[in-house]
């Protein structure tokens, strides 16, 4: 009996580790807030699962959300609930993310203790993609409008001379404090500056999570399509990102010209980088 208990445990854990993370009942309501329909939120819930147990706060929540009587009662049913051998398997998932990410220290830890980086610490200025930015991002780029995210128009990024490239995700504690700043950087120079563009690459474990992060934070810029990340503008990560989050300065013709280290300063001198180039065109 014990080993059969402990088969069915490693087995859930591999289907977990297979998939996506079962749903919470906040991130359904948020699904609904979003503009997602019962429907579409009942086929998520059927590939996902609940992990949370609905009480009577939570069924207010999603009423206030939107939520139809029919995904209420199906909710209540139990039928897509996590068995207690999931949800076992689901929280030690959890944990371990947990302790892994803690290799990744918040940005404002690592300053306290790092000496500001040298005036041409962050300038990489032999690293060079292979090809321009256009021919990485044409196709793939979309954008949040009216809570969906819709294609980005290709010939206006063509014109485009710099790009910032933010690599980040919503399980990112750092990253999460940094976008309210590059969201107040960018809403501010931009317009100034339509020379340049910032592009959001996620690093989010699901489609539903990268909108979650693109709509929460108000992100006015245009990011790589989810499924587009193994493609050409994808493969852009593999080269630069080696953690999370981080910051990158290019030129048009996908020449590096500034990246982050793991220090605040290190974003803000990226940039600091992007403000004297911009001047200095003028």
């Amino acid at each position: 009996m014990r080993l059969a208990v402990c088969l069915f445990f490693l087995l859930a854990v591999c289907c977990l580790n297979a998939s996506v993370a079962p749903l919470t009942v906040k991130e359904v309501s948020l699904m609904l807030r979003s503009g997602y329909s019962s429907e579409l939120v009942l086929q998520e819930l059927s590939k996902r699962k609940l992990a949370d147990r609905l009480d009577s706060a939570d069924e207010e929540q999603l009423i206030k959300a939107g939520a139809t009587k029919s995904l209420i009662s199906t909710l209540e049913s139990g039928v897509y609930q996590l068995s207690a051998a999931e949800n076992a398997a689901f929280e030690k998932k959890q944990l371990s993310e947990s302790t892994a990410s803690k290799a990744i220290q918040p940005i404002s830890s690592l300053a306290d203790n790092r000496p500001a980086p040298s005036p041409s610490a962050n300038m990489q200025h032999e690293q060079q993609l292979g090809g321009t930015m256009y021919d990485h991002l044409k196709g793939d780029l979309v954008y949040w409008h009216e809570g969906s995210l819709i294609p980005v128009d290709d010939e206006a990024e063509q014109k485009k001379r710099y790009y910032l490239l933010f690599f980040s995700a919503i399980w990112s504690k750092s990253g999460r404090q940094i976008t309210p700043r590059l969201v107040d950087y960018y809403n501010r120079v931009q317009p100034q500056h339509p020379e340049f563009e910032l592009v959001f690459f996620s690093v989010d474990r699901s489609p539903f999570a990268m909108e979650n992060y693109i709509s929460q934070m108000n992100m006015p810029w245009p990011a790589v399509a989810y499924d587009k990340r193994d493609g050409k503008a994808g493969a852009i990560q593999g080269n630069l990102a080696k953690e999370i989050p981080t910051l990158v300065l290019a030129e048009a013709s996908g020449k590096i010209l500034s990246q982050s280290a793991d220090s605040e300063e290190s974003f803000d001198k990226v940039l600091a980088d992007l403000d004297k180039i911009l001047a200095a065109d003028r």
